[in-house]
């Protein structure tokens, strides 16, 4: 049965880089690699490789077994698609994304989680449609005084650190996601909301997922 193209469309340059390297890794060591070998091989974060095997998944394209290191596995579906752009070569197969992926929610009150969304925002003429790019939708009203308002969606850049007083996507003790501005005390971040009545986030467990580039607001 011939491949339809359609799922090579669904895939970003970096999900079809991570898939050929799972399978040359299987061709030439007989095993599989593990995520930190991924994320080393591919020069990015861990959760990035995370991410990308969890929607390669979803695709059908990989299968893996919980609890093993170095399960991940190209499934037959895969394995045709590679073998269709090894003999046609990729570039007439590939159509980049129609947008910037639109992950989930974000608060900007108390934190909330931040809930995985698979929704396109088309937004490629103006940001960098890449794999480093992403969009939150805000819900809340801590940051009204950078007018940021509850149904704004905030373009972000995917990063691990942040200078003061830039506008961060933070996650606080590992499960909440916020937006606030970020400052780096002595011992501690401080996630600053620019409302009044809110108080400051302390924090001595807080990871940066991303800086804010961008605002787009619905009428």
């Amino acid at each position: 049965m011939a491949l339809k193209a359609k799922p090579i469309n669904q895939l970003t340059p970096r999900q079809l880089q991570l898939l050929k390297t799972i399978a040359g890794f299987q061709a030439s060591r007989c095993y599989s690699p593990t995520i930190g070998e991924l994320a080393c091989e591919l020069g990015i974060s861990r959760s990035t490789v995370f991410e990308h095997i969890g929607e390669l998944r979803k695709k059908g394209l990989l299968s893996a077994s919980a609890g093993r290191a170095r399960s991940l596995k190209p499934t037959s579906k895969a394995q045709e698609l590679l073998n269709r752009l090894a003999n046609h070569g990729s570039d007439s197969y590939y159509q980049p994304p129609l947008g910037i992926p639109l992950v989930g929610r974000v608060a900007a009150g108390s934190p909330i989680e931040a809930i995985e969304n698979i929704e396109l925002l088309s937004l490629s003429s103006h940001f960098a449609a890449d794999d480093n790019t992403f969009a939150l939708e805000v819900r809340g009203d801590s940051m009204v005084d950078d007018d940021i308002r509850s149904g704004d969606y905030v373009i972000c850049r995917r990063t691990p650190v942040a200078n003061n007083g830039q506008l961060v996507i933070a996650i606080v003790d590992n499960e909440n996601a916020t937006l606030k501005r970020f400052h780096k005390e002595k011992t501690q971040v401080r996630l600053e909301p620019a409302n009044a009545d809110y108080d400051p986030i302390y924090s001595d467990n807080c990871r940066i997922e991303g800086v804010v580039i961008g605002l787009v607001r619905k009428f």
